[in-house]
């Protein structure tokens, strides 16, 4: 599908359903700047504003804190310190490690040690910055490596075993090894982290949060200020953008706001702007790669000992489902039948890295996109030949002829299956891999880049066609459940609210369509409400690629009850059986007569039938045993590929992306325009990572790149000429809502073939200077000027 075809005339949207190409609900709000965002809501006569006081320091004890010079400024209401938080005094996370504000240790750099509240931002935003904070610094951590030395750890060290990688590594006709590593990520969402806290009768509070956990952020201000949930609501309309950096970290916000409401006893409102969002929230987890592979004279793979170290931060957030998630997509699309993998979740003094795009999986995919390609330079083999001579298929595996250790896991009887233990019974990267390459003219245009290199002795150009196998579902199966209510008016029109937040993913839009569809109604009879904790509780996250899996299919629950009352009444009013009236376009048609929805629903009414309805879904056929990282983590896998082409320039290192095709499986497409949009700016968000995003800490554990002019997020201008994107035509193959697929996260990951690309482009630059190709490249993540260069030219 092109994407100039993608989205419907406003004239069609009426009669659109599923299936159709609909344009995002807010879509002219976002355009036009009337869809309002957090900041934009009104505030309430009396309203004051607090900013952060922030360590300054990444590690050190904390002796006090000097606030008269703020307290003395006009216009400043409080100071708002650790002693104001109610209960333990730390956010109710797992493991209770990170302090609403600190007490005695100081643990990153952007620690927010207190709040200053003032009339307005300004005046707080001044205050903020005359507290003095007394701090005896001490020696602080900032490397994974000295970390890992010293066993300093947010959780403890997983490790997954298969087979005996280590007999077989010992016996293989080649082996290489390698070490690399992959920065982290800032999300950099247009919208800052932002909360509104709001005391409310009989000691309830309302909180406006932009997050994308409404019921931890609930959970989190009853934590803090001593009361029940039940007396904490939470909403948001929307967010300016999420990526996961609002999944966990926008409670912290929400809390320092209430909290500083709570003290002193008015509305409090808190945002973060650029410089300081960069420097408190959580970002993408670094990691740090060593690899051990065997394989044979083919580039297939029988042996690999993979550790990864994860740079998590001060605390635990979530590092360690993101390390897990890493684990499990160590294997991307491969079979691999002897398998360690090694994962240390390493403790060091930066800010807490925490949930993005992909959870995990980019790390881990990385990973073995990057051996497989140094398997493909080390044979002299076309790479692409070499993952797919590697992929999960339908056969027996090969047995292992050496008995194997008591403690390893056995070799799987099939190549189906993962390392740790879940089958792949969804395989279609074989086709789809093969339908990319054909339609790409694969083989052709890498004859044509051999052909160029040779003769250019400066622009070198790469290219690779990678796959992504991605498992959809929380690892924490708990999370693994969606509720919906949806209410049906008299006059016809249709309200539904639901977990789920929206982003500017268009949840809201495809949630609408799933109802309409499910109802029988034109799409503009359908609103989505704003996310509410006091409509819907104990709501899971919108993260995890599952907004739509979860939330989608308990409003179609709901709707679905509605729309069974309303032909039952109908059937007994024209005397057939229900399963005969059929709901399309507005109109009820039965085999006596034919009504519009309305006219339904107003007849219902007046008989007394029920029009609203609850909802609820849970994930079917997921379980894994968290001890062993063994089990059904997912409920399927969503799949895709991406062929990149790339030229560099050797004596500069400047890259330039020229030409990119996409065949992604988004299963049956509940909105073919929305899903194109989310594979765009997934693939180029993914670009980012891998290129131009680049974290810089100093030697003092400030981070140094903390806004636009010296963190480097991709443009327009980085989207090649050659742009294309089609969708694989099949539906899910399990029972998913309307047959379709995640596709939140999975495109994130198609971006690998860039890396692959550059990385094709630097060995042909290293072969023409007379450097070795035949074991890793000397190339980290993300792949800037200066590392490709360097990588171009540095034995």
């Amino acid at each position: 599908m092109n994407v100039a075809d993608a989205v419907l005339p406003g004239s069609l949207v009426a009669s659109a359903g599923c299936g159709v190409p609909v344009a995002h609900d807010s879509a002219v709000g976002h355009v036009c700047g009337t869809a309002p965002y957090l900041d934009d809501i009104p505030v309430p006569r009396g309203t004051l504003h607090a900013a952060p006081v922030c360590a300054g320091v990444a590690h050190g004890r904390l002796r006090g804190i000097v606030a008269d010079a703020a307290l003395a400024l006009p216009g400043v209401r409080a100071v708002v310190t650790a002693r104001d938080a109610a209960g333990d005094g730390f956010f109710p996370t797992p493991a209770r490690d990170e302090p609403v504000f600190p007490t005695a240790e100081i643990a990153y750099e952007g620690q927010v040690v207190a709040l200053v509240v003032a009339d307005d931002e300004r005046r707080a935003r001044a205050a903020a910055r005359a507290v003095r904070l007394e701090i005896d610094p001490l020696p602080a951590v900032l490397d994974v490596h000295a970390a890992h030395a010293q066993q300093h750890y947010v959780l403890p060290p997983v490790h997954v075993c298969r087979g005996d990688p280590d007999a077989v590594l010992a016996r293989v006709p080649h082996r290489l090894q390698g070490r690399f590593s992959a920065g982290g990520q800032e999300h950099y969402y247009l919208e800052t982290q932002a909360a509104l806290a709001m005391p409310a009768e009989g000691q309830q509070w309302h909180i406006w949060s932009s997050t994308q956990h409404p019921g931890e952020v609930q959970h989190w201000v009853a934590h803090a200020l001593g009361v029940a949930a039940h007396d904490v609501r939470v909403e948001c309309r929307r967010m300016g953008g999420g990526f996961g950096g609002k999944e966990t970290q926008a409670g912290q916000v929400a809390v320092w706001a209430a909290v500083a409401a709570q003290r002193v006893g008015a509305p409090v409102k808190l945002r973060l702007d650029r410089d300081e969002d960069f420097r408190i929230t959580g970002k993408r987890h670094p990691f740090h790669y060593a690899y051990d592979v065997g394989f044979d004279d083919d580039g297939v793979v029988q042996a690999l000992a993979l550790t990864m170290w994860v740079d998590c931060g001060f605390s635990a957030d979530l590092s360690g489902p993101v390390a897990d998630r890493a684990v499990f997509h160590a294997d991307n699309a491969y079979f691999i039948p002897h398998v360690a993998l090694h994962s240390y979740r390493c403790r060091t003094h930066k800010t807490s890295f925490t949930a993005f795009r992909g959870f995990g999986g980019p790390q881990g995919m990385l990973a073995i996109e990057t051996v497989l390609g140094d398997v493909a330079r080390c044979l002299g083999l076309d790479p692409l030949q070499v993952r797919l001579r590697n992929l999960y298929r339908d056969a027996p595996a090969v047995p292992w002829t050496a008995p194997l250790p008591p403690h390893h896991h056995p070799v799987p009887p099939r190549c189906d299956t993962t390392p740790y233990g879940m089958r792949v019974e969804d395989n279609i990267l074989e086709p789809l891999l093969q339908t990319l390459a054909q339609r790409c003219r694969y083989a052709q245009r890498r004859a044509a880049i051999a052909a160029w290199n040779a003769q250019q002795p400066v622009v070198q150009r790469g290219l690779a066609l990678t796959p992504v196998k991605f498992g959809i579902s929380f690892t924490a199966t708990h999370f693994n459940q969606a509720g919906a209510l949806v209410h049906v008016y008299t006059d016809g029109s249709v309200l539904v609210n639901h977990g789920g937040t929206e982003m500017g993913q268009g949840l809201h839009t495809k949630v609408a369509q799933i109802v309409a569809e499910t109802l029988g109604v034109p799409l503009t009879r359908v609103r989505v409400s704003a996310s509410d904790t006091a409509r819907v509780p104990n709501a899971s996250a919108t993260a995890a690629s599952s907004g739509t899996d979860l939330n989608g299919r308990a409003a179609e629950r709901a709707a679905q009850r509605i729309r069974e009352r309303l032909a039952r009444f109908v059937a007994e009013q024209d005397g057939c059986a229900p399963e005969a009236v059929r709901f399309a376009h507005g109109i009820v048609v039965s085999p006596a007569a034919q009504r519009t929805f309305d006219d339904v629903v107003r007849l219902a009414y007046a008989a007394r039938v029920q029009l609203w309805s609850d909802g609820f879904y849970r994930t079917p056929k997921i379980h894994y045993d968290r001890a062993t990282l063994t089990g059904r983590p997912f409920y399927y896998f969503a799949y895709g590929a991406a062929c990149t082409e790339v030229a560099i320039d050797t004596t500069t290192g400047e890259l330039r992306v020229l030409a990119v095709d996409v065949l992604h499986d988004v299963g049956r497409s509940i909105n073919p325009a929305i899903d194109i949009g989310q594979i765009e700016g997934g693939f180029v968000q993914g670009m980012g990572w891998l290129t131009t995003e680049e974290l810089v800490w100093r030697e003092d554990g400030t981070l140094w790149t903390t806004g636009a002019s010296t963190y480097k997020i991709p443009t327009a201008g980085d989207v090649p000429a050659h742009w294309r994107i089609e969708l694989w035509p099949e539906p899910n193959r399990e029972d998913n809502v309307y047959g379709s697929k995640a596709v939140g996260e999975p495109p994130f990951m198609l971006a690998l073939s860039v890396w692959e690309a550059i990385r094709d482009a630097v060995a042909s630059a290293r072969r023409r200077a007379g450097l070795p190709v035949d074991r890793e490249l000397p190339l980290d993540a993300p792949a800037t000027p200066e590392r490709i260069w360097r990588a171009c030219n540095q034995a």
